[in-house]
């Protein structure tokens, strides 16, 4: 029988989530819709599935008898409320990062998850199942013990609203994951240097930056975050390893030879560059929904990355002094 999913937040990635259920995968159905604007849920409800309830409220439609588990696509600032009531409901949680907007808040749903003794939530860090990424991380293993890390990651443009710390939370957020699943290792400090500020930077931005974490087995990482590089969508990484370096792949792209050039195309659009990977990891959580439980990028590995962000901000205030990353003990139910 399909899992019957309830979608919380029906913008541009719940709408996108909702298309990716009823028209790419198989084994689930949306069934109910709900978002801030209920106008929003009804548009998605007339454009892709006509026969879903929408709820005013996201916490009558996690309640709902016919929702088997939850898609929580809203504004970050309502994460942790929908999921901890997933939780509670005893229904399976995709949630798209951040897990919560404080450390705090993750450690309120780790707990929750953890008392329940079962994995219910998993976090959308979509990179860990990006082709690329997966196989950087098989080639890790062939080039000797990490040494360093170089990585890039940078936006032709952002709007007016995003603030220096965004490019931590917003942005750094999925090398936070994704970097420490490659190397299975974990932060114990992080630095922030500010090079001169790029022309096109606005006011109340600091952009470029670059973040440098150490980790647990003395693993150095600079990372370049450049969220007006104006030129495109950029997505680097490369390790150097004690017998050799691996680099992530570029994304697949015609090269033509025309008007006395060699050109490679460059995305401009972050969903175009992970778009199969958002393929694969829900249906990573169809999977696990089904069975009752859930899989992939886990609460805790959402708790790590919010007490790195806040960290790393931190260090944007105390710039290029080391701060500290402390984590608890890991609870057995994420061994």
């Amino acid at each position: 029988m399909a899992v019957r999913i309830g979608v919380i937040g029906t913008g541009m990635i719940g709408r996108d989530h909702t298309r990716r259920i009823q028209q790419v995968l198989a084994g689930a159905e949306v069934v109910a819709l709900s978002d801030y604007h209920p106008a929003a849920a009804r548009a998605v409800r007339a454009d892709l599935v006509p026969a879903a309830q929408v709820y005013d409220l996201g916490e009558d439609l996690i309640a709902a008898a016919d929702v088997d588990a939850v898609l929580v696509t809203s504004t970050g600032s309502t994460h942790e409320a929908y999921v901890l009531a997933a939780i509670a409901a005893g229904k399976p949680c995709f949630c798209e990062k951040p897990l919560a907007t404080t450390a705090d808040g993750a450690k309120r749903i780790v707990d929750a998850e953890v008392a329940q003794g079962r994995r219910l939530v998993q976090v959308g860090f979509m990179r860990r199942y990006d082709a690329g990424y997966v196989a950087l991380k098989q080639a890790t293993g062939r080039i000797g013990a990490p040494i360093m890390v170089h990585a890039a990651h940078r936006n032709p443009t952002v709007p007016a609203a995003y603030g220096t710390p965004m490019a931590i939370h917003d942005t750094l957020i999925h090398e936070i994951d994704v970097l420490r699943w490659l190397l299975d290792d974990d932060y114990v400090s992080a630095r922030v240097l500010f090079p001169r500020k790029a022309a096109r930077a606005h006011d109340g931005l600091r952009d470029p930056q670059v973040v440098v974490l150490e980790t647990a087995k003395g693993v150095l990482i600079d990372v370049e975050i450049f969220v007006n590089c104006h030129y495109g969508y950029d997505i680097q990484c490369e390790i150097v390893g004690e017998d050799g370096i691996a680099r992530l792949p570029e994304p697949m792209a015609i090269q033509t030879r025309l008007n006395a050039m060699l050109q490679n195309p460059i995305l401009t659009d972050w969903k175009d560059r992970f778009v199969d990977s958002y393929d694969i990891e829900l249906n990573d959580f169809i999977r696990a929904a089904g069975r009752g439980t859930a899989s992939g990028p886990s609460s805790w590995d959402g708790y790590v990355a919010a007490i790195t962000s806040d960290a790393c901000v931190t260090a944007q205030g105390t710039e290029g002094e080391a701060v500290a990353i402390t984590l608890p003990d890991r609870p057995a139910l994420y061994d």
